[in-house]
């Protein structure tokens, strides 16, 4: 979901918060969140492979345990739905333009 504010007088809606019991949608959450693990899992032990130099500024998703590069989100997300249409767990990353540390502190 985007949320777009126009003018700084503009809110955006209210954040709604409730509990999902039905079993099958929490069975198909924990599938997804297995799955997302898994691709996460994998992206870490591949690293190496899929930051490269060649690669740097570009979009990647990750699914089925395999990495899907290019310059658009929404053309990498097709190409990886297409491939593993089961994976529901896939998820996307920018890969920054620069080799850099960024460090965070108050």
């Amino acid at each position: 979901m985007v949320i777009q504010i126009k003018s700084t007088s503009e809110r955006p809606p209210p954040i709604e918060m409730f509990e999902v019991t039905d079993p099958q949608e929490i069975a198909e959450a924990r599938r997804r969140r297995e799955q997302f693990d898994r691709n996460s899992a994998w992206l870490q032990s591949h690293f190496a492979e899929v930051y490269t130099p060649e690669n740097r500024g570009k979009v990647i998703c990750i699914a089925g345990q395999e990495a899907f590069v290019g310059d658009d989100v929404l053309e990498v997300v097709a190409r990886a739905k297409a491939a593993h249409p089961d994976d529901g767990g896939y998820f996307t990353r920018r890969i920054p333009r620069d080799n850099r540390v960024f460090v965070y502190a108050n």
